[in-house]
């Protein structure tokens, strides 16, 4: 259990926050517990250091939610002032589910109103995953498979072909692999969205597992990988791939990298993505949209095909016939008649008695700064065939060459 050590002058508070991480460690992971009391002991030295008044939840107000919102915006974080916005968001959603919790236990110290409001957190930034291209990846895998430790390669190449989490890689068990019918698969044990999977194994993979399976960190206190008889953890993992990407002349690559490259060569390959889903253990499809978004063939095919055309621009004056697309070919059709500020979208099959209406009327008038538009009228008639629309607007063209023709003197 989560321990806050209280200060002597916010010492309720502290306690209330101790209780609090009691209660959420009876079903919250030990690991989420310690990443909140982290983010409200940070809390509590802001209070100690700059709300020394503030003795119990019950006394915090508004104001101090502001001023701890300015206070992690002027603190130095990893890349220059302010902390980043993934933080703050967390931190805040941290008071936040305290103080909603607190009271929802009706307990005493809880807050008199709410103090966090969904206007409070920064927005999050929609960053699309980072994975590794093809050429780093073949350098990478090249790397990692020229190295002598049998645990590296085995861990690496888990990772690399089957998208799982380097905490889920850290938790296989002993017997985590079993054969179905003629296939092996790869029992994913119970992680970060309390499920668990199995999952299709290569054959390259089955050979490795079958080798490990000799060795003597194998099966040491029930875990598959062990490291010297220790449990695998994903500390040692990042060491692992800091070695291979340095032998490699790469980046820095962390492990989620490798699970985004399995998905984004699943997607490019053209696997389904239910069945990408199904492989990295997502319980909504909003997660595995993420990567149709980096590869989208539908819109790579497209955007390939439209650009041959436009390449052909370059080459000859006109474009093939089939160049003009349905949305085109739509356009031209509603598209009939240019107007003075847009155009009428009346069929080209039906007549108008009203087509040149303003034109013919008595009362209308054009000067030289409506020449570009009378001439693209001109143009528009000439382009359709439209015999009596070319000769009305030729005769104002030339009604506003001769009104803007200059005097000259004999």
């Amino acid at each position: 259990m989560t321990v806050i050590v209280p200060a002597a002058d916010l010492r309720p508070l502290s306690l209330t926050i101790s209780d609090y991480l009691a209660q959420i460690s009876l079903s919250l992971r030990p690991d989420s517990v310690r990443s909140i009391g982290s983010d409200l002991r940070m809390f509590l030295a802001f209070l100690a250091e700059c709300h020394p008044e503030v003795a119990t939840v019950a006394d915090l107000e508004r104001r101090h939610v502001e001023r701890y919102k300015a206070h992690m915006a002027s603190t130095a974080g990893r890349k220059g002032p302010g902390l980043a916005s993934a933080t703050v968001r967390r931190r805040l959603s941290t008071l936040r589910m305290l103080f909603e919790r607190i009271t929802e236990w009706d307990w005493e110290e809880a807050p008199l109103r709410p103090l966090v409001f969904a206007g409070d957190f920064p927005k999050r930034d929609e960053a699309l995953p980072k994975f590794l291209d093809d050429a780093t990846f073949v350098r990478f895998m090249a790397a990692a498979r020229s190295e002598p430790r049998p645990l590296l390669r085995l861990a690496i190449e888990l990772l690399a072909r089957t998208g799982m989490r380097v905490g889920e890689l850290c938790g296989l068990e002993t017997d985590a692999m079993v054969q179905i019918g003629d296939g092996h698969w790869l029992r994913i044990p119970v992680g970060k969205l309390h499920n668990d999977r199995y999952i299709p194994l290569h054959p390259q993979l089955v050979d490795m597992l079958g080798e490990w399976a000799e060795h003597p960190d194998c099966g040491v206190g029930g875990r598959l990988l062990t490291n010297d008889g220790r449990p695998l953890n994903r500390h040692a993992v990042v060491r692992m791939l800091n070695r291979v990407t340095k032998k490699a002349g790469i980046a820095h690559v962390h492990p989620h990298q490798l699970r985004h490259t399995v998905a984004t060569q699943a997607v490019n390959n053209g696997m389904s993505l239910d069945a990408i889903a199904a492989l990295l253990g997502h319980r909504s499809m909003y997660m595995t949209m993420t990567y149709a978004k980096i590869a989208d063939r539908t819109v790579a095919d497209e955007y390939f095909s439209v650009s041959e055309k436009v390449e052909a621009l370059y080459g000859k004056a006109e474009l093939p016939a089939d160049a003009e697309g349905p949305n085109m070919r739509r356009l031209r059709r509603e598209h009939h008649r240019m107007l003075g500020n847009g155009y009428c979208t009346r069929p080209i099959e039906l007549d108008c008695a009203f087509e040149s209406v303003c034109e013919r009327c008595a009362h209308f008038a054009t000067t030289v700064e409506f020449r570009p538009t009378l001439r693209r009228q001109h143009h528009d008639a000439v382009r359709k065939g439209q015999a009596d629309r070319e000769e009305l607007f030729s005769g104002l063209l030339d009604a506003v060459k001769e009104v803007n023709r200059p005097n000259c003197r004999p």
